[in-house]
């Protein structure tokens, strides 16, 4: 059955509302904006989410991802202020704050940003030294960020982060330096060797001097004692001397015989244990050591008394030769 023409003209016009709803009906995914054209002339950016715009008439000029962005530039040959060549790459990261002025400010932005980059890599690390250049990347990161976000802000474009990947100086200039680091470590274990060495030598020697002004000070203890004990010594010396003395002078007789038998006995005994003396020659009779021993038991019968009994007097034996006579053996004169 033939369409009638109100048929076809119902279907055209259900046709050209389809058209006009998919031409006048746009979707911005998020993350992205989308510029409207006007006869070729740029008039306003679509959001994200629906947007309305007249069919036939506006359209979509440039879509626009407006999340940030990595950018890898290749490595670049750079030679330094001290004419150094080595290899340096770097990533740059940039984020479209303006999609209209990016969309029709730059013709092929990521190229426009690349070329950008590598530029003032070689700018800003020719202008260093090659040990500057190794030791401070974070510097080189500053600058070349401040350069290009400077650089590409006409164009609508932020630029997060510039970062220096890899710097890779020739191998001979690698070698050079790290025998140069091993020298310098080196020096640095001969210098703390020395130091360390030096600081044992002072320790010593103030414990060697410590123990000497110690020591010094023991022998001075230790001779003021033995000053003070023959002092002592001295002074019970002389009050046995003095009662000898006071004895002899009241008529005792027995008390010098005391002393004197004391005397004998101690240098006899001297003798007796000298350490190089095995044999001893006594030209003296042994009778005049039992004399005044005898005279000792005089005194102490004196002294302590025999029973209640007035003291008896010493017998002494008289010794038959005498080639010395004892001045203080009173023996002779009582027999």
């Amino acid at each position: 059955m033939p369409l009638a023409g109100l048929d076809i003209a119902v279907i055209v016009l259900v046709v050209l509302a389809v058209l006009v709803i998919f031409k006048g009906v746009k979707t911005v995914p998020q993350g992205y904006r989308y510029t409207v054209e006007r006869f070729g002339r740029y008039t306003k950016t679509l959001e994200p989410g629906l947007n309305i715009i007249i069919p036939f008439i506006d359209g979509i000029g440039a879509r626009m991802n407006v999340m940030e962005q990595v950018l890898d530039v290749p490595t670049q040959e750079v030679i330094t202020r001290d004419n150094a060549s080595c290899a340096a790459d770097a990533v740059a990261f940039y984020q479209v704050l303006n999609a209209a002025e990016a969309a029709y400010q730059v013709s092929d932005l990521q190229s426009a940003i690349l070329n950008l980059t590598m530029t003032n890599i070689r700018s800003v690390m020719g202008s260093m030294d090659l040990d500057e250049l190794l030791s401070n990347r974070e510097t080189i990161n500053d600058k070349l960020l401040r350069v290009v976000d400077e650089a590409v802000g006409p164009w609508g474009i932020k630029v997060t982060r510039v970062e220096i990947k890899d710097i890779q100086p020739p191998k001979d200039l690698v070698d050079a330096m790290a025998r140069q680091m091993k020298a310098e470590r080196e020096k640095r274990a001969q210098v703390l060797e020395a130091e360390g060495s030096r600081n044992a030598q002072i320790l010593r020697a103030e414990g060697a001097k410590q123990s000497a002004i110690l020591q010094a000070e023991g022998q001075r203890e230790a001779a003021f004692r033995d000053a003070e004990a023959r002092e002592r010594l001295a002074e019970a010396e002389a009050k046995a001397t003095k009662m000898v003395s006071e004895a002899i002078a009241a008529g005792d007789v027995q008390a010098i015989n005391y002393f004197v038998a004391q005397k004998y006995t101690e240098a006899m005994a001297s003798i007796g244990t000298a350490p190089n003396s095995k044999i001893v020659l006594m030209p003296m009779e042994a009778s005049s050591l039992i004399g005044s021993l005898g005279g000792i038991g005089a005194i102490a019968r004196e002294v302590f008394g025999d029973g209640g009994n007035s003291p008896a007097p010493a017998r002494q034996a008289t010794p038959r030769t005498s080639p010395v006579r004892n001045p203080f053996d009173t023996s002779r004169q009582e027999s």
